[in-house]
């Protein structure tokens, strides 16, 4: 069998593509096979991203089974096919994915709370858009330490809070 893109040289690599639900299937030689590895890596997606970072953290059976489950009561999405399309359908797919967005955008961001800049210009709203930014952070870590039962870093992180509300009001 010779290559579908050149014609001349035998097919080594078959290739199965599907496109808009269309499957279209490719027998390339090595040579064409390489340029095409090399275009379909520049193409490569954000659902396909999204897709291998939602799966990243090896869930239980219970909660792939509630994730096959869920699903937007607004708009209809599930969460299964925002896996396959990578985008949500609207704005109270938020609510209803809350629980399986957040690891996700704390993987990919770094964090799942936005901060976003401020201008350089703008000195006194930029400190206390830190504040509160640190101060919702504090809060998240305080959170996170009561699930894990650390209480003695609870109480230090709830102390800090108040410190923090404390200045806030004088």
């Amino acid at each position: 069998m010779l290559c579908d893109i050149c014609g001349k040289n035998p097919a080594t690599v078959h290739l199965t593509e599907i496109i808009d639900e269309q499957m279209n299937e490719l027998h390339l030689c090595e040579d064409c096979a390489r340029n095409k590895s090399a275009a379909m890596e520049q193409q490569f997606g954000l659902s396909d991203l999204l897709a291998g970072m939602a799966d990243f953290g090896k869930p239980s059976a219970a909660e792939k089974e509630e994730a096959v489950n869920a699903k937007c009561p607004a708009c209809g999405l599930t969460y299964a096919d925002f896996k396959k399309v990578g985008r949500l359908g609207c704005g109270e797919c938020y609510n209803a994915f809350r629980g399986y967005l957040a690891p996700l955008l704390k993987r990919i961001h770094g964090s799942n709370q936005h901060i976003g800049k401020n201008p350089s210009k703008v000195k006194t709203s930029s400190r206390m858009y830190k504040k509160k930014a640190n101060l919702e952070d504090l809060r998240n870590q305080l959170q996170q330490a009561i699930q894990k039962e650390a209480f003695e870093e609870a109480a230090r992180l709830r102390d800090m809070i108040k410190e923090i509300e404390r200045k806030k009001e004088s």
